[in-house]
């Protein structure tokens, strides 16, 4: 079963608590990043726990291992499922990170899945050529960076939904793959630009659909929210 996190990008909890009773999305899985954490600090992780939430600690910590270490196992504490860091830091890094997580868990059951973010889904080929002076083609990059990231311990990276397929092929279906940049038909992309279709993402291998905007943002956001549950549950 593919699963589906609602991205809260909201400036504060007011604003976050407001748009989850509002809509009726009590306990559904959720994405938090940096505005809102940076903002509210851990509470809104114990908040959020509080009301039945699975959360995805959406941070991209990229920095020396060592300091990323320590950071980790201070995240660990807060018991979140899913966090990550930047696959650009690193082989090293992204080693540390795991093993901050393991000494700063109560227990193995209770550390946060770690995953890698390879290439932005805002990035094109045309951009890691120009802006980042990376050769390769964006395709083969991402490959390189997940199989760098499995080899470190990660246990999944965060992709677009276009290259999971390719990413569960040279890591294995056990690796996951969570994909942002999911759009309805009727969406416009936004700063996104490999985006997909929910159906897209689940017929090519995702494990985890992030949704922000097409959800947040809609005039009935759990209609929506539904209407993504169905359209997976649907396909075969």
């Amino acid at each position: 079963m593919t699963n589906l996190y609602i991205a809260l990008d909201f400036p504060n909890w007011e604003k976050t608590q407001h748009f989850l009773q509002t809509n009726q999305l009590k306990g559904v899985p959720v994405k938090i990043g940096m505005e809102l954490f940076y903002h509210e600090g851990p509470t809104i992780i114990e908040q959020l726990k509080e009301m039945g939430h699975s959360i995805f600690l959406d941070l991209k910590l990229h920095d020396i291992p060592n300091t990323v270490y320590h950071a980790m196992k201070n995240l660990a504490k807060l018991e979140v499922d899913l966090v990550n860091v930047h696959a650009l830091g690193g082989l090293d890094m992204i080693n540390k990170a795991k093993d901050g997580l393991q000494a700063g868990a109560t227990s193995s059951l209770n550390r946060p899945k770690l995953l890698a973010v390879t290439i932005l889904t805002s990035m094109t080929n045309e951009k890691l050529h120009k802006q980042l002076h990376i050769k390769d083609s964006l395709d083969t990059y991402v490959n390189h960076l997940a199989k760098m990231s499995k080899q470190a311990g990660a246990d999944g990276v965060v992709c677009s939904a276009q290259e999971a397929k390719q990413i569960k092929q040279v890591c294995g279906d056990e690796f996951l793959t969570v994909t942002p940049g999911i759009r309805l038909a009727s969406d416009e992309t936004q700063d996104q630009k490999r985006v997909t279709s929910p159906k897209f993402a689940k017929k090519n291998g995702a494990d985890i659909l992030v949704v922000g905007r097409p959800i947040t943002q809609a005039k009935h956001p759990k209609k929506i929210y539904e209407q993504i549950k169905r359209e997976l549950e649907s396909y075969v």
